[in-house]
């Protein structure tokens, strides 16, 4: 049983605690846009599956079927042990080496991108992980793990990860030595050259301890979060690609036939001489590291935050109602579209740009919940007072919009 579904009530329960809590103690660690970004994400990464086909299913149930060394009874307590244990030391090796090599940074840098941190950092999720991650669990399959157990751990797994997601916890004595917790997970999260890559483990920390990636937060080391490439973007698209958008660019620009395929299997932060000398990528400074935060016209967060409660709430619909592929994938475009044109807003783009892109949104948006819907009345009239909603926004957002600033005079 996918457990992550029933635990999203908790997980907002959480975040406004989170938020509240920082509010009262003078160390609120949540802004707006940045947290909109990382939950446009973890709704993209749940909707993923109304689009995707993934093999892995496939592949499990062959391995599970003709290959596995036993048949483990998933009635005996010990095979959940087993199997709870066993996933953790697969997960640990899938989130090293999606740190270690760039065709699996590309799918994990997501989760790494905000410069918060925060429980909605937790939520900040993938859509793209899908495509190799599911090698790494094959060890499961082939020890007999049953199908229903390995969900249910798989679940379990991420679940526990969810809560060290803040800053509000310190270190918790001996049980640092055994399992992950806030302190040594905000060390994964930082870019610190003494803390980059390191960490790995999503319940145990032994694993770290084990193979030598574990770094202990330190109290003259302050965290700070984010990766080395920032993208200075809420766009989820481009949080989703830009890795493998820069390495099909530098596989396509070397000049050499190995390099344009080591490119998709070297370590994180290779590139071929060439590209590199005409292209050279410069790291920031973290002495002088300023979050991406830009200012907006007011009204905007209240508007960013409107639209993750749609996005949410068809997300709810999605899940609970039975959709014909093909309305999953029109309704999964519907949360693209919706995402990325909040994003130009969080991002203080053009307000007549802004506008635009809107508007061309509920005219695209507008037939395609009408069609998806089809049928049931509930839905198409929350759809109707949405898209009534947004059209009613739009000048509300345009007057307030800061006026462009004069321009110098000419000498």
């Amino acid at each position: 049983m996918d457990l992550v579904v029933y635990a999203v009530p908790l997980f907002i329960a959480a975040m406004l605690v989170e938020l509240a809590w920082g509010l009262r103690a003078g160390r609120n660690t949540y802004r707006v846009n940045d947290a909109v970004g990382s939950l446009f994400l973890g709704t993209l990464s749940q909707a993923r599956r109304f689009v995707t086909l993934g093999v892995g299913g496939l592949v499990y149930h062959w391995v599970g079927e003709t290959l596995a060394i036993a048949r483990l009874d998933a009635g005996h307590w010990g095979t959940w042990v087993f199997a709870f244990v066993l996933y953790d030391f697969c997960y640990y090796w899938l989130h090293r080496l999606g740190h270690e090599r760039t065709i699996l940074w590309a799918a994990h840098v997501a989760h790494h991108q905000s410069e918060d941190y925060n429980l909605s950092t937790a939520l900040r999720q993938t859509s793209t992980g899908f495509l190799l991650g599911w090698i790494f669990y094959l060890p499961l399959f082939f020890a007999g793990v049953p199908a229903e157990v390995f969900v249910t751990v798989g679940s379990l797994n991420l679940i526990y990860q969810f809560w060290v997601h803040t800053q509000h916890v310190g270190k918790l004595g001996w049980y640092e030595w055994i399992f992950v917790t806030p302190s040594n997970h905000r060390v994964h999260h930082a870019q610190n050259d003494r803390y980059v890559d390191r960490n790995y483990g999503g319940v145990f920390i032994l694993w770290d301890r084990l193979f030598g990636t574990f770094q202990e937060e330190l109290d003259d080391e302050p965290c700070i979060y984010g990766i080395r490439g920032p993208i200075h973007s809420f766009n989820p698209v481009k949080a989703l690609t830009h890795i493998y958008i820069d390495m099909v660019r530098d596989s396509w620009r070397a000049e050499r036939w190995g390099d344009k395929l080591r490119v998709w299997v070297a370590r994180t932060g290779w590139r071929p001489a060439d590209v590199e000398a005409a292209d050279p990528r410069s790291k920031p400074d973290l002495a002088r590291f300023e979050r991406y935060d830009p200012a907006v016209a007011a009204g905007v967060p209240a508007y960013a935050l409107c639209q993750l409660v749609a996005v949410v709430l068809l997300l709810a619909y999605m899940q609970w109602t039975t959709l014909g592929y093909a309305q999953g994938v029109v309704l999964w475009a519907v949360m693209i579209a919706t995402t990325v044109t909040t994003a130009f807003w969080l991002q203080a783009m053009a307000p007549h740009r802004a506008v635009g892109w809107d508007a061309l949104r509920l005219l695209a948006v507008a037939p395609a919940l009408a069609w998806a819907g089809a049928g049931s009345l509930p839905f198409l009239a929350a759809a109707a007072a949405y898209l009534a909603a947004n059209a009613l926004a739009l000048p509300w957002l345009w007057r307030r919009a800061p006026l462009p600033a004069p321009a110098a005079p000419t000498p």
